[in-house]
Formats: C-alpha cells, structure tokens, sequence
C-alpha cells in the first residue's frame, strides 16, 4: 500500500460505497475510525449528490482501542437497522479497522437482523477501489439473485440486464441512458440496471433476462460470469464508445437476442444522429491527421478511447495505458495493435515521464493526466475516472452510443482547433487589415482608412536582408502564416533601421507584433 500525494483509486471499501450509494434499499456499516469517514466528500462535493451516502461508520477514536471495539461495531450495525430499515445490509471495515480483525461479518450474523447481512472481505492492503466495487457486486448478486424455477414464455420480447454503472462513475448516468434508447431501438426490453438505481428486490429479478449487457468490466466482469455459469446468462463483451464499436455493440447484442444482427444495426444508425464519422473525414478535420495521442485511465476506457482516436479520427497512438492491473493483459494486446509497449502502473510520476518522452499532441486520460498536460503545456480531455466535479456535468454528455461517439469528437477535437486558433491569432495580430479594431472587410470605408499610408505603398523602401540562421527559423513558422510573419518582420526591421534580419529581429518583431 502506497501513500502518495495523488492516487488513481482509493482503498476497497470506497468502491464497496461506490455500490451501496448507487442502490436504493441498501444500508453500509463500515468499521473504521474517525479519520476513514473522508469518502462522503466524494460523492456530496465531487459528484453533487443531494444526499449523503448510505453508511454509517462506527468511527472508533484512539482510546476506544483498550476497550471492546467489538461491541461498539454491534451497537452501530443494530442502531443502523432500526434506523434506515434497508432491504440488505452491507458489512466491513475500513483500511485502518482490518488491523483490528474483529470480524464485522460474525458480529453481525450473530445479531439475527431479519434482512440479508451480507459479509465484505476487502484485503486493503493487497487490493484498490475498482476491485473492491467488482467484489461488492459480486457479492451481492450472488446472496441476492434468485434463479426461476420456470423458464421464460416463449414469444416475449427479449430482455437483458445492464450491469456496471455505478455513483462516482464516469459519465454513468448518462451512459445508461443513451444504451437505453439504443437497446429500445432494436427490440430488446430491460429487465434490471444495477447496481445504479437497483434495489436488493431489483437483483433478486436478474434471471429473468435472455442475457447480460456488460457496460464497465471493472465493476461487472466478476458478476457477470458468476450468472453466466450460475443462471446460464451469456454476456457482451463490445464496449460501445465510439461509433464503430456502438455498431458492434448493437450486433452482438442482436445476435444474443435472437434477432438479425444486421438488421438492428441497420435499424438503429437510422434512429441515431451520429455526426462524428462525417466530421471525422470532413475537409475541416484533415489537418487532424496524424495527431500524436498519448492515451491512459481504466483498462475499458482507454483500450476504447485508442481504438477510436486510431481508427475513427486518424490520430497516431504513441502511448496506451491503465492503472487497472487486473486487465493489464488485455490492454497489452490492444497497445500492440499500435506496435508501442502498454504503460501498466498506478505512479502518476512514471506516467508523467512516460507522456513527456512520448511526445503527444493531445493527452486522453484522467483528472491526473489533466494536471500533468498542463504542466506540459498539452491540450488534454478526460476519459476515465478519477475525476473531479467538471466531469459530472449538468448536461446530457454519454461517452457510449451514436451520442457519445459525437461527445467524444467535440471533446478530443476542440482543444485541438482552439490551440490552432490562438497560434493564429498571435501571428495575425498586428495586421493593419485583422487587428482588433478593424471593421469587416466587406463592408469597405473603415477598413480602406486602416490601410498604410500611401507614401510607403508609392516609395517603397529596400527589405533588410536575412541571415541564413533567420531564413531557417522562418521556415519552422506554418506555411499559411509564413508570408505574413516574413512581411511584419521586415516592416519590423525597416522601422528599426536593422540592415540585416537576425533571429533575435524574428522574435523581436514578434513580441512587437503580438502586443
């Protein structure tokens, strides 16, 4: 267990509150001491939640430690019951409190509360976050999902379960929503979304669906292969971001509900408003081409993220990683796809280092990689948790679906034409015709009066001369500015009286330019 300044996940137990926030129904009593209770700020002040979370700490102080700590959990887990009267009860302990070993699970068993205790083992010292919110799942759907002793009518609507979304998650709520206008589209009804808005009444219904739509790996793959072997559910594997993986999505999911798989997709890119794959080859993203993307945050996301920036808006890959070790093969094969060498670590410094040698010109990752690209100077856009506040906005922004493939173009594409931008305006600015406070050109007089005298139009004076070392920084300046840059420079000069034009002439009239 490291301490570091910044981490990208937190212990267990916040992805075990992870869970618990994201249901209804459903009460977490968490042995830990007074410093352990910090995680409600994630959810009240990161993601504005009007409610603070459903737990409630024993929160032991140093002199409780010479008494019977055991006892005190008992009472908090009783006084929580009677309190909230939550349909399943969640049991753990935090970091500090599994030093203690006062076995939470056995405690509570032994109080005979009369809804399902359900006991979490959390090593806090060997596992993070997103394991400890696969684990709570897991755990959950496994005590809670109850298989029907009678299979389905034949001739109903195929259903599937959504499993993975939960609080704190990148872009969720959103996510959901637009998977569940896409799955509406094709004829697939929704049995059950869970953990995000589930009760423990919701996950006793999850064998009534055909099959299992997996949208977050790392919170759902251990569940979902529980019901695959234990309810005989099958589960996708596409994750859909991006516009080409939403096309897949929509076939496989067709095909594990007995429909026709081109059909649907067919079916459902009519219904969608998907304006990413012309931007991507419009005339206006060509000088996107070629774009150095270094890419990084949770194994789904980034492998997806790649794959979109590679193959739908033709940026070059220069480096793919995670954080999420349990899924480092899978995003060691996909960076090889790119011919570079996957970045598998949690140390913000060695991803740093990795993203200053890589060179990019777009940064895709985390809250983290946002601080990093502005220390470096890069444009940068969030695609994975951790986040912060931003990344929960108020509006509709789904990473996943036709929508999200379009959330996606304008989130990657945008500080890329912005940097354009300003880099155009700094070299135009001292233009008699662009400056600030010309009228527009087509509206003549004011802008004819700006023109320069015309004394220096009938008499004009000889240019300086370049110095060799000039002319070679000229030519780093893009070629649609060159002109401009050598003509304000030369003015530059002759205003000066500067007989030859050095490269201390060239920034010189550029700072004279840019004021």
């Amino acid at each position: 267990m490291q301490l570091p300044l910044w981490t990208y996940e937190g212990p267990p137990h916040v992805g075990a509150m992870r869970i618990a926030t994201a249901m209804r129904e459903v009460h977490y009593v968490l042995h830990a001491p007074q410093g352990d209770t910090y995680a409600d700020l994630l959810f009240t002040m990161i993601e504005r939640r009007t409610e603070r979370p459903p737990v409630t700490y024993t929160t032991f102080q140093a002199r409780d430690l010479g008494s019977d700590t055991a006892q005190l959990f008992k009472d908090a887990a009783r006084d929580a019951y009677a309190r909230f009267k939550p349909q399943a009860l969640l049991v753990g302990a935090s970091c500090t409190a599994e030093l203690i070993q006062d076995d939470p699970g056995g405690l509570t068993q032994a109080l005979n509360l009369p809804v399902p205790v359900i006991p979490l083992e959390l090593p806090a010292y060997q596992k993070k976050e997103n394991w400890g919110a696969a684990e709570t799942f897991y755990q959950l759907v496994r005590h809670l999902a109850v298989k029907s002793s009678e299979p389905r009518a034949k001739g109903d609507k195929p259903r599937c379960n959504i499993l993975g979304p939960t609080a704190l998650g990148f872009r969720h709520r959103d996510d959901v929503r637009e998977i569940r206008q896409l799955l509406a589209q094709i004829g697939v009804a929704i049995n059950v979304v869970a953990p995000l808005g589930a009760s423990p009444q919701d996950l006793a219904r999850l064998a009534d669906a055909d099959f299992n739509v997996v949208l977050y790996p790392e919170v759902a793959h251990q569940a979902a292969g529980w019901m695959a072997r234990h309810l005989g559910q099958p589960a996708t594997k596409t994750i859909p971001i991006g516009a080409g993986a939403t096309r897949e999505f929509i076939r496989e999911v067709a095909a594990l509900a007995g429909l026709d798989p081109d059909h649907a997709a067919d079916l459902a890119a009519s219904e969608a408003h998907s304006h990413a794959p012309w931007y991507a080859r419009s005339v206006d993203a060509n000088y996107l081409t070629a774009k150095r993307v270094f890419v990084f945050g949770d194994a789904s996301h980034a492998i997806a993220a790649a794959r979109v920036a590679a193959t739908e808006l033709g940026f070059k890959v220069v480096g793919l990683g995670t954080y999420s070790r349990e899924f480092a093969r899978d995003v060691r094969e996909a960076a090889a796809l790119y011919g570079i060498e996957a970045l598998i670590s949690d140390d913000y410094l060695e991803v740093e280092a990795a993203i200053s040698a890589a060179g990019p010109e777009l940064v895709l990752g985390t809250q983290m990689e946002r601080h990093i690209a502005k220390r470096l100077g890069l444009p940068c856009a969030v695609i994975s948790a951790p986040v912060h506040v931003q990344d929960f906005p108020a509006r509709y922004s789904p990473q996943m679906g036709f929508e999200g493939a379009n959330v996606l173009f304008d989130t990657w594409v945008h500080p890329l034409m912005m940097g354009l931008e300003e880099h155009l305006i700094g070299m135009f600015r001292g233009d008699f015709e662009f400056h600030e406070d010309a009228a527009p050109s087509h509206l003549g007089g004011p802008a004819a009066a700006a023109a320069p005298p015309a004394a220096l139009i009938d008499v004009p004076a000889p240019p300086a001369a370049w110095a060799p070392d000039a002319e070679k920084e000229l030519r780093k300046i893009p070629f649609f500015v060159r002109g401009k840059a050598r003509r304000n420079t030369e003015a530059y000069a002759l205003s000066k009286s500067v007989p030859v034009i050095t490269v201390e002439t060239l920034y010189d009239a550029k700072a004279h330019f840019s004021r």
